[in-house]
């Protein structure tokens, strides 16, 4: 029997590949993936990995053609290019959603990314800078990926575990992303620091920097009345048919 050739696409990553190693695939700032089959229906439909939430990162691994890349390497922002191209190469381009009880379609394919500037960036070091502007304090810090999310997550679930009513999910976050504060890149300073001194303004504004400037997808959607929203991703993203 013949063997069949599955159609693939490359999809363009939003960080242009700058965060990643010479050496890694993903420095190229492209990531090819094939369109999906019925086996990815099957991942889709597992309920299984519905239930332990690995259903969506088990798709994008089945869809991507390099088996040396591992899904938990890419930034978020990355993942969520290729989650969007999975979705228009699976079941098109138009989705269908309820935004303020009107129906609307957006059509995915029109989806940009953010600009992100790779001047005086150096290829492979997810490293950069931001002055807090209240205290003056530097802080050194990298994008997450998928890799830094689930750790994020195991710790908020350790925590919540010791303490139901615990919500350090803000402080959590944070203590992940910063590398150093004026100099210091030992964890237990960066935890103290995050927890007492780093004011409720200065965290503000770092995460409004972080949401402006890190490569990613726009996933917004402006109204006829001009309003701009967040496009809400439900479960009919990968299963139009609920």
């Amino acid at each position: 029997m013949s063997e069949f050739k599955f159609p693939t696409e490359e999809v363009e990553l939003p960080s242009k590949g700058i965060v990643y190693p010479k050496d890694h695939p993903l420095s190229s700032g492209k990531i090819e993936i094939k369109y999906m089959t019925a086996r990815e229906e099957d991942i889709l439909s597992n309920q299984s990995f519905i239930q332990k939430g690995t259903v969506l990162d088990r798709l994008m691994s089945s869809l991507i053609v390099n088996k040396d890349i591992n899904i938990d390497d890419l930034i978020v922002g990355d993942k969520n290019a290729v989650f969007v191209a999975a979705r228009i190469l699976g079941y098109g381009k138009n989705y269908e959603v309820t935004i303020k009880n009107q129906s609307h379609t957006i059509d995915l394919s029109t989806l940009d990314s953010k600009e992100f500037d790779t001047k005086e960036l150096e290829q492979g070091k997810n490293e950069f800078s931001y002055t807090l502007e209240n205290t003056g304090t530097v802080l050194t810090y990298k994008i997450l990926t998928g890799r830094d999310e689930k750790a994020i997550e195991r710790e908020i679930a350790g925590l919540k575990k010791i303490n139901k009513e615990s919500s350090a999910d803000l402080t959590t976050r944070l203590k992940h992303m910063v590398l150093s504060v004026d100099g210091k890149e030992e964890k237990k300073d960066i935890r103290n620091f995050v927890d007492n001194y780093l004011l409720a303004r200065d965290s503000r504004a770092f995460r409004e920097h972080i949401r402006k400037t890190q490569p990613d997808v726009n996933l917004n959607y402006i109204l006829e009345n001009g309003e701009e929203v967040a496009i809400p991703i439900g479960l009919n993203f990968f299963w139009p048919d609920l």
